[in-house]
């Protein structure tokens, strides 16, 4: 089949979603399809060029563009889930979340509060023309129910360089990879670190907007020696930090999927993570796989002070977390499969 796939860009702005996309047009050359990538700029502020961004999506046909015909779209982002075509796959990756499940009535700009209601009715449209809809996690799945009321299909994807992944001798060492965000809560780790009594290492990877407020929060705290900032890593560095983690460390606030639990558990070692962070808790099961704790500083130190003090323990749950993802069947062959099926009439 011709099958166009739409996604945003946002220039010099890398990072999962771009691996989703392009994964997903690769997984479906390699099937047989004749698939495009079709790109549409965006920027999440201000609300204005939101609003020209819906009004362009919504504008476009794509059931023929230059005269050659379109078999099946699928689409991965808002809004360009709002393009037009009788056999139009959405599969969401998120939502515009500052409307949705982020949004503070108190904290809203009366720009945003006038956005909220025109997001919310682009979305229904576009959700009631798809051919078929699909979440990027059961989490997703959920808040389009809340909020949207309809019923979406949760479809994982695997992460990127599967075979690279490998598990080696345990480091006293817990493995953070994220943004440095605020909704990724390094800043709760470091404050767990400050009530830690064990002399485990947390290694907190990566770049983002947090970078000099996590910085002068260990500093202050005299954290240098059990918090390590280790900024920017290649793919080579990240495959060697998960290979030789203790455990590895994940817990946001209501993520979306979460390429990091996956990661872990393709390199053999449990995680860490919090009853509130979404899309971990799909992968994670307490005391087997991993640890779900609350959402609180003194509730990790205890399970990170438990870590150092139960070598073999967390070794054998990394082993069942392995063993879990080669069951879970997440492949691009089945997405591809699922995707491109006849559409249910």
């Amino acid at each position: 089949m011709r099958i166009l796939v739409t996604a945003n860009l946002t220039p010099f702005l890398r990072g999962g979603a771009d691996y989703h996309i392009n994964g997903l047009v690769t997984a479906l050359r390699h099937a047989g399809h004749d698939a495009e990538l079709l790109r549409l700029p965006f920027r999440f502020s201000p609300e204005s060029d939101i609003e020209r961004a819906m009004a362009h999506a919504a504008s476009l046909d794509l059931v023929q563009p230059n005269g050659i015909p379109v078999d099946q779209v699928i689409s991965l982002q808002f809004p360009g889930y709002g393009m037009a075509h009788p056999d139009h796959r959405i599969w969401v990756m998120h939502q515009h979340r500052a409307v949705y499940e982020l949004y503070d009535e108190a904290e809203a700009s009366p720009a945003l509060r006038a956005l909220k209601p025109q997001i919310e009715a682009f979305d229904q449209r576009a959700f009631a023309g798809a051919s078929a809809l699909y979440a990027n996690s059961a989490r997703v799945a959920q808040r389009m129910a809340r909020y949207n009321d309809v019923a979406a299909q949760p479809l994982y994807h695997p992460p990127a360089h599967l075979a690279r992944f490998r598990c080696e001798a345990p480091l006293p060492y817990v493995f953070f990879p994220s943004r440095l965000e605020t909704l990724k809560r390094q800043h709760l780790v470091i404050e767990a670190a400050r009530r830690m009594r064990s002399g485990l290492t947390l290694i907190l990877a990566g770049e983002g907007g947090q970078h000099a407020v996590l910085a002068e929060m260990i500093e202050r705290h005299g954290l240098g020696d059990r918090v390590r900032l280790i900024g920017h890593m290649t793919e080579q560095e990240k495959f060697v930090w998960y290979a030789r983690a203790l455990a590895v460390l994940f817990p946001p606030r209501d993520e979306d999927y979460g390429y990091i639990t996956l990661e872990a558990m393709l390199s053999s070692k449990a995680v860490l993570t919090c009853t509130d962070s979404g899309g971990p808790l799909e992968f994670v099961r307490h005391e087997d796989t991993g640890w779900i704790e609350a959402p609180d500083p003194d509730a990790l130190a205890r399970r990170l002070d438990w870590i150092a003090a139960n070598r073999g323990a967390v070794i054998e749950a990394g082993q069942r977390a392995r063993a879990a993802y080669d069951q879970a069947g997440i492949g691009w062959d089945h997405v591809v499969a699922t995707l491109t099926a006849p559409a249910k009439t």
